[in-house]
């Protein structure tokens, strides 16, 4: 009895649904009914105009997508000797001093350089941007490959931290390359904006905080010395020179020969090798053909295998970051999936921005407790393998003159070799790394001011002259 009367309820409530589901269609028939007879009073042509007027779903996809439309236009200023030239060759130059102190690359103040002053587009100039970073960031290595720990004895690069992070960088660098051609100019402006004043608002308070430090270290310096020093010992005696931290030693220049890694140097060229034969071989396939996404596909494996390798010595015990001193990280499987996130976004901003991924990576470092040389140095070792390697994509892509990009990559590279030479020397003076953050902090909010307005004010003239500010149609843009 009770299932015959759960049967029924069943039954009941399933007749009562169906009445109710009856119910609402005839009265949504009826609706339609009246609409059509009151239409019948309207004239022909407003019917018309509002049964194709869009709703907001498909203006917005209208607005971000319209099959075969571009919204890149190259322009390649001829290479002239004149005040445009100039000009540029000055703030490209300080631009990447300071850019390859604080182990940034520069890219934010080359884009718009390049844009603004010499008169590219924003697309050609964020590659002409990567060439100089490859420029500064090469000449830089070349620079640190000499130098060692400022207090420990080991290079002043930290090759396990190369190792995690560079391929995770290169294969971001791909992807944001790629980005860079499907990306509007304005969607980059409001990204560039929101990581950059983050970025170097953490800098700033880091630099303060290391600041301080160096402040209390000295100050300890000081009433040790003076504890250890009699009154009468300064008459006639020999001077001693106050300690001052993170200075330089005298004999921190080494043979390049003794100062490499080898073992995980030659890991990481053959990471940037088999990206390169990656890239080459694919420009003999058709764009978005099959062959061409599985060519792109094997850059993952490439760059997993190696980073989980590092990631698996640092995780067992096996490798260490020596670089951080007696503070020994027990690495653990999230944090290591977490950088390891970092390094693939720092590589996806700077494909997409022509930036260095030094702007996410260099705060990172220091986050880590990495000393400021050392994150400096680390940040563009793994720059110098990943601009490079995408000057390569956007040379495949057509995205560059090559005889301006020359002339800047010069520029950039003797700008960096006398950044790095003058600001440690004035390290050494002062016995402040800190400066190296702050340096690092102001690079990056000007690139963000520099950046942000120069895209704003280009989404001002495209809405202005309502142009197409969609996305861009990877296949059909190369």
């Amino acid at each position: 009895m009770a299932r015959h009367g759960v049967s029924h309820r069943a039954v009941a409530a399933t007749a009562t649904a169906v009445v109710v589901c009856l119910a609402i269609v005839m009265m949504s028939d009826v609706g339609n009914a009246e609409r059509i007879l009151k239409a019948d009073d309207q004239p022909a042509e407003d019917l018309v105009i509002k049964n194709k007027e869009p709703g907001i779903v498909s203006k917005v996809l209208h607005f971000l997508w319209q099959s075969g439309k571009s919204s890149y236009q190259h322009v390649w200023p001829d290479l002239k000797i004149g005040w445009k030239l100039a000009v540029a060759s000055i703030i490209g130059f300080f631009g990447a001093a300071l850019g390859s102190v604080g182990g940034v690359g520069g890219g934010g103040i080359f884009v718009p350089m390049l844009t603004l002053i010499v008169g590219f587009d924003p697309k050609s100039s964020t590659a002409i941007s990567k060439c100089m970073i490859m420029g500064a960031a090469g000449s830089t290595v070349y620079y640190n490959m000499r130098l060692r720990h400022p207090t420990l004895d080991m290079p002043i690069i930290d090759y396990d931290l190369a190792l995690l992070f560079q391929p995770m960088l290169m294969l971001g660098i791909s992807i944001g390359v790629a980005f860079n051609v499907i990306f509007a100019d304005w969607m980059v402006t409001v990204l560039l904006i929101i990581l950059f004043l983050g970025t170097s608002t953490k800098a700033l308070f880091k630099g303060i905080e290391t600041w301080k430090k160096e402040t209390i270290m000295k100050m300890e310096a000081v009433r040790l010395l003076e504890a250890e020093t009699k009154p009468n010992d300064n008459a006639g005696g020999e001077y001693r020179a106050l300690p001052s931290g993170p200075a330089i030693n005298q004999d921190d220049h080494v043979s390049i020969i003794y100062n490499i890694r080898w073992k995980e140097f030659a890991l990481l060229v053959f990471v940037w090798i088999a990206f390169l034969a990656v890239q080459i071989v694919k420009t003999y396939t058709v764009t978005c053909s099959i062959e061409y996404w599985i060519l792109n596909s094997l850059q993952v494996p490439i760059a997993v295998s190696v980073s989980i390798y590092e990631a698996m010595c640092l995780y067992k015990g096996t490798r260490v970051i020596a670089s951080k001193g007696k503070e020994v990280t027990n690495w653990k499987i999230h944090q290591i999936i977490l950088y390891c996130s970092f390094g693939i976004v720092a590589g996806l901003v700077g494909g997409l921005l022509g930036l260095g991924g030094g702007f996410i990576l260099g705060p990172l470092f220091l986050e880590l407790g990495i000393p400021p040389q050392v994150a400096s140095a680390t940040s563009t070792f793994s720059m110098a393998f990943s601009s490079s390697m995408s000057v390569v994509q956007y040379y495949l892509l057509r995205r560059f003159p090559v005889p301006y990009a020359s002339y800047f990559v010069v520029v950039a590279t003797i700008a960096a070799l006398v950044g790095q030479h003058v600001v440690r020397r004035v390290i050494a003076l002062v016995g402040r790394a800190s400066i190296i953050i702050f340096i690092l902090a102001l690079t990056i909010f000007i690139s963000a001011i520099s950046l942000g307005g120069v895209g704003i004010v280009g989404m001002v003239e495209k809405l202005a002259n309502d142009e197409y500010m969609g996305f861009d149609d990877l296949c059909f843009s190369t």
